[in-house]
């Protein structure tokens, strides 16, 4: 029995999104340096926090979940400039765009590879720094949930920052004053959360709302990064 053309299009999308997603996967297992360096960055910041306000472990239980997500935002963050650089200068990036496949469905996969290796790798490893800042073990896992759902919202923001200064030599400090604005309600919201599961408040509405913004930004947002690499490229 013949597929019909639909099924076949279906086919030829999924079978693009997986090549896509696995090459930008097995690359950035390649790249240990590129892969440590958002861990590296979260795990020297929350060190810090200590020395700089003091030992006392209720102070810094209190304060561990605003702490945290202001780390591994700023750990996203710093790895956002990479997300398209290599592919822009070595011109694999003009062949993405020259594809007979949505740009923006590739775009996707890109983002999530991103994601897979910097937001939820922290989000897993969350539970661990919050024993060093005395966040109560019961706590753990409304924050890991709140960084996992928050922290792909940010990748997602932060590849159309990404995509608008992929062009630019020193684009980062350009990529930050663009895509912090847009950070700002995932960092209150997601933050908050935590803080409320701290308080003993029940999260769910909080989470429901990250999980309404992570769904309007896997709307969007590939369409957008599309479009501003298509600028970026051209310009």
């Amino acid at each position: 029995m013949m597929s019909s053309p639909l099924e076949s299009r279906r086919v030829s999308l999924r079978r693009a999104f997986a090549a896509v997603l696995k090459r930008e996967l097995s690359l950035r297992f390649r790249r240990r340096q590129d892969l440590a360096s958002p861990m590296l960055f979260f795990a020297l910041t929350v060190t810090l926090f200590p020395l700089g306000l003091g030992p006392d472990p209720a102070m810094l239980g209190a304060l561990a979940p605003g702490l945290l997500w202001v780390a591994a935002l700023l750990a996203v963050l710093l790895s956002l400039d990479g997300l398209f650089r290599a592919d822009y200068d070595d011109g694999t990036l003009e062949q993405l765009l020259l594809s007979a496949q949505p740009v923006a469905l590739l775009v996707l996969a890109k983002v999530i590879a991103h994601w897979v290796v910097t937001g939820l790798v922290l989000s897993l490893f969350a539970p661990l720094f919050g024993a060093m800042l005395a966040l109560p073990a019961q706590h753990w896992w409304a924050l890991a949930a709140t960084l996992a759902l928050g922290s792909a919202t940010l990748s997602l923001i932060g590849a159309i920052g990404a995509a608008l200064t992929v062009g630019l030599k020193r684009g980062g400090v350009l990529l930050s004053l663009l895509v912090l604005p847009l950070y700002t309600p995932v960092l209150i919201f997601g933050a908050g959360a935590a803080q409320l599961a701290l308080e003993g408040v029940a999260i769910g509405p909080q989470l429901a709302l990250l999980g309404a913004m992570l769904a309007a930004a896997l709307g969007l947002a590939p369409w957008a990064t599309a479009a501003a690499l298509r600028l970026s490229v051209a310009g």
